[in-house]
């Protein structure tokens, strides 16, 4: 583990941390996508099936359970205490049509055809397609609140240090490859770029709120 994974770790700990001061402090899940939330419960699941059959150690168990607990207690505060604010209508994307591809891409590309290796393939392909419907509803918004954008820009910072993460282990480990990963992740920054050049045009103009185009 090298220090480009840990700020990773830790900004996506941080995107955890926004969205549920936000839905908290702001008593609304206004402006944010249970579709998407709900595909990354689907990711954690299935990226973590070896929770208890694979200790590698005690800082990526502690990751793994933070993230499917906090998955878990975000959509439960989405179609529970807040469900009236959500806006559903806004959050309306098909996510099979996301789901399908993933799942057939995990049959077809893996490293090993068993039951894990297409779970965990599968988990991969669908995150740099998951947050697909947050920016979608956001487009739809128009204007993103402040830690709704602070939000997706961690993840997408997570996913910019775990990128440098792989380029510095392929400079550094003998025979290191992980080519699933690193398709995934570059489709996931590609899906990020608009955002963050319109995210970074606001911080720069000193606006506490962003607009996306149409």
């Amino acid at each position: 583990m090298n220090v480009f994974r840990i700020i990773g770790d830790f900004l996506h700990l941080f995107s955890i941390i926004l969205i549920l001061t936000k839905i908290r402090k702001s008593k609304t899940c206004a402006g944010i996508s249970l579709k998407t939330q709900e595909l990354y419960a689907l990711i954690f699941l299935t990226r973590y099936l070896d929770l208890f059959t694979n200790f590698t150690s005690l800082y990526n168990t502690v990751f793994k359970i933070m993230y499917l607990s906090s998955s878990g207690y975000i959509i439960y505060l989405m179609r529970g205490p807040f469900r009236i604010k959500y806006d559903a209508e806004q959050d309306n994307f098909m996510v099979l049509y996301l789901i399908i591809p993933c799942i057939a891409l995990a049959f077809l590309f893996n490293y090993e055809f068993s039951f894990f290796e297409i779970c965990w393939s599968f988990s991969e392909y669908l995150e740099s397609v998951a947050l697909y419907p947050q920016l979608l509803m956001l487009i739809r918004y128009k204007d993103v609140e402040v830690l709704t954008a602070n939000y997706i820009a961690a993840l997408g910072g997570y996913r910019v240090f775990y990128v440098i993460n792989w380029g510095y282990r392929l400079y550094t480990e003998d025979n290191y490859s992980d080519w699933i990963s690193w398709t995934a992740g570059f489709l996931h920054i590609c899906l990020y770029a608009d955002f963050a050049y319109h995210y970074f045009q606001a911080q720069l103009k000193g606006q506490g709120r962003m607009s996306l185009p149409i």
